[in-house]
């Protein structure tokens, strides 16, 4: 079975972009895209050629609409026998491409679970009007597209419950590709690890703030962000706030990822009802504890007061008192975070897949 995978963009590489990388090479499916960073990619441990089908501008929302608009226009049924979209913006490709199955990483965010924090937090007042009638156009457009697509499944049960109460559809769960026999543990060392894309929602703010009341304490930031004006606000307004026990690495290869895992001392994630959160696993793979906002996907992988320590209703504070709790006795998590990560191992994953599209 010949096989095409599409993903919005592949020039800023996360979670989803690896899930899309490890579908392209595991299933031996060609990948298209439209903005291509192909070092990017190779620092990330993938051999995978990318076709792109043309890039797209920096800034939203017309680095939003330009992709839609190219996957909308691509049609590509006739050289291949499945589809399978990887992503929110690229799901317009769904229109001449059958049959398909859309993995779902979240419906839209801006336009649906977060339109409220997004008009609130990063359009200025006087944009507001504007945006409205732009989040009405694209949730009209979303859900034209959505009637091409075959099957969806979802990478939790809460992206599930949204695609349910925002789109009113079905789905199943299979969780994301975890490469966990790349991942070991070495130390718990003199560090924290947080690993995240910088932008308001992961709420990386608490973290630096945590950490001024932690003067004995360090942590190390590898965040990923793009060029695009929203990121860079908010990675300015990091940097400004930034304490000098807390470190800001940008991207860092693979191979030194798996490294910083291996020798910290926990793992710190804090972002707003994730929708999965790939991050908090590689953590457990790597034999280290997870402190994480009670939120979203979180609650799907963490074991409270087993695998790390869940926090309701997430501050500043309460995020103080969570490090010094697991940072006592940070090895006593290893042997239950170890054996939680298989859960999600690639292996799992790829099967799953296969299953669904019956090969």
């Amino acid at each position: 079975m010949k096989i095409a995978i599409f993903h919005n963009y592949l020039d800023n590489i996360g979670g989803a972009e690896r899930v899309g990388l490890t579908l392209a090479r595991d299933l031996n499916a060609d990948i298209y895209s439209t903005s291509v960073n192909q070092e990017s990619i190779k620092k990330q441990g993938f051999n995978v050629s990318v076709q792109s089908i043309g890039s797209v501008p920096i800034n939203a929302p017309f680095r939003q609409q330009a992709t839609s608009r190219k996957f909308r226009n691509l049609n590509l049924k006739d050289q291949y026998d499945y589809f399978i979209i990887d992503g929110d913006w690229a799901m317009s490709g769904a229109v001449n491409n059958k049959p398909n199955l859309w993995y779902v990483h979240s419906p839209i965010r801006e336009i649906w679970d977060l339109y409220e924090y997004t008009r609130k937090n990063k359009i200025a007042v006087w944009q507001r009007p504007f945006f409205d009638l732009w989040v009405s156009h694209q949730r009209k457009l979303n859900k034209r597209y959505l009637k091409h697509v075959g099957k969806i499944v979802c990478n939790s049960i809460n992206t599930q419950q949204r695609v349910k109460k925002y789109l009113n559809r079905d789905s199943i769960v299979i969780n994301p590709p975890i490469e966990t026999n790349k991942f070991y543990y070495s130390q718990n060392g003199d560090y924290w690890l947080s690993v995240s894309r910088l932008t308001s929602h992961k709420r990386i703010d608490l973290q630096m703030k945590a950490f001024r009341k932690l003067p004995n304490e360090k942590l190390i930031i590898v965040g990923c962000y793009e060029q695009s004006k929203h990121f860079l606000n908010y990675t300015n307004y990091i940097k400004k706030i930034k304490p000098p026990n807390v470190t800001l690495l940008r991207s860092v290869t693979f191979n030194k990822l798996v490294e910083l895992y291996a020798n910290c001392k926990g793992f710190i994630t804090t972002a707003m009802d994730e929708d999965f959160g790939m991050t908090p696993v590689e953590a457990m793979a790597s034999g280290k504890p997870v402190i994480a906002a009670n939120e979203g996907g979180y609650k799907e992988t963490i074991i409270d007061n087993v695998t790390g320590k869940l926090i309701d209703n997430i501050n500043v504070d309460k995020l103080v008192r969570a490090i010094k709790e697991v940072g006592n006795n940070p090895e006593s998590y290893k042997k239950e975070c170890l054996k939680q990560a298989k859960k999600f191992d690639v292996d799992v994953f790829i099967k799953k897949i296969k299953e669904q599209i019956q090969i």
